[in-house]
């Protein structure tokens, strides 16, 4: 559901998100949001969607279970071929 509507922002920056906002967002009692700033436009995003959208997305490309040490040692190699190709 996508719809407009204005929000008065007080001279401290606070401002109100209304409750038709709020409930078209999923958002109940106290939540935390990920503020997206892309020149003069603000996106707000509950941080629990976007945890779920990292998640999906490491899902759909990770190709082998690995564990941290080898990702480490997968990324000191990629970077010793960058340092050796840039030398």
């Amino acid at each position: 559901m996508a719809f407009v509507t204005d929000v008065k922002l007080a001279a401290n920056g606070r401002m109100l998100l209304p409750q038709s906002v709020r409930e078209a967002m999923g958002i109940t009692g106290e939540t935390r949001l990920i503020v997206t700033v892309d020149g003069p436009e603000v996106r707000l995003s509950p941080i629990t969607g976007v945890v779920s959208k990292l998640q999906a997305l490491y899902r759909e490309h990770a190709t082998q279970d690995a564990d941290t040490d080898a990702f480490l040692d997968e990324r000191r190699i990629d970077s010793s071929e960058t340092q050796d190709a840039t030398a």
